[in-house]
């Protein structure tokens, strides 16, 4: 990337020039301030921190050349081929059994996942031209299935990772230098949105609802445009969720339901969002949604 010309010394410089007289001058006041660790953890820092979550990620996707993403959304808790593998070789107790039966039955969902992000990142990324990205939390499960599938195709794939009391590290699937970590679950949020033109969401707990009914409010409020949501797996949703229920009792409007699309296999969610932008993928240029 060329930089441009510049009149004044660059940051880096300056705390360059300023290390011999730290050195001698002790007391954390005399650091540089944006070169102080222990001054911008303070909590009177905290906005300055969440600008920097929100530029690093997006300024290094900007150089990366990311024009526009899909978000997969589902469990983290969802075992890959390889792990129900393992899984079925040491189970004994019954317990054990059920779990590896379990883990069979949803590993149809990530390979789904998988699928679905290999032909999204076929359709995207063909011809040097880098839309319909795969971005992800960037965990195991679902996350991982997405990103796999998007790096088996030969394509660029993001990971936006969150540090949790129980540190989770990023999947290996995920490009690189398209792997960032978080500490503001706000600001990550907004990172998922900021390029997306669909949403993809598959089974999931807490979070993935989190994600998903944010999704549903802020297109709901106009607060983003429109973008294809899409619910993997119908018989999943239809046992946890009964959208309809909110428009009987008044509490959404009927036309709301159409905010959310049932899809079962990748091929369908392609078509799903094909069809949502007039045919055309990878999706026609335009603004981001508003965040």
């Amino acid at each position: 990337m060329t930089r441009r010309a510049e009149t004044y010394p660059r940051a880096e410089e300056a705390v360059r020039q300023a290390r011999p007289v730290e050195a001698e001058v002790t007391h954390p006041a005399f650091r540089l301030a944006f070169h102080d660790p222990e001054f911008l953890l303070r909590d009177e820092m905290r906005g300055v921190r969440l600008l920097l979550e929100l530029t690093k990620a997006d300024r290094l996707q900007d150089e990366a050349g990311i024009g526009s993403t899909v978000v997969v959304f589902g469990s983290a808790r969802i075992a890959g081929p390889e792990t129900v593998e393992a899984m079925a070789r040491t189970a004994r107790s019954e317990a054990e059994r059920e779990a590896v039966e379990r883990a069979r039955r949803q590993l149809a969902w990530y390979e789904e996942a998988r699928r679905f992000a290999r032909l999204l990142t076929e359709a995207g990324q063909a011809a040097g031209r880098c839309e319909l990205v795969v971005i992800t939390g960037g965990g195991p499960g679902i996350m991982e299935a997405g990103n796999r599938g998007a790096a088996e195709a030969g394509g660029k794939t993001i990971g936006l990772s969150i540090v949790l009391p129980r540190e989770q590290a990023p999947n290996r699937w995920i490009t690189p230098e398209l792997s960032f970590q978080f500490h503001y679950f706000g600001i990550r949020k907004m990172q998922f949105l900021m390029r997306a033109r669909a949403l993809a969401v598959f089974p999931g707990g807490f979070g993935t609802m989190d994600e998903l009914f944010e999704t549903l409010t802020l297109v709901q409020t106009r607060k983003i445009r429109r973008l294809p949501i899409l619910l993997f797996h119908r018989a999943f949703w239809d046992r946890l969720v009964r959208f309809e229920v909110m428009a009987e009792e008044g509490l959404i409007d009927r036309a709301d339901l159409d905010l959310v699309t049932f899809v079962e296999t990748a091929e369908e969610g392609v078509a799903a969002i094909r069809g949502f932008y007039g045919g055309e993928l990878p999706c026609p240029a335009e603004e981001p949604p508003p965040v």
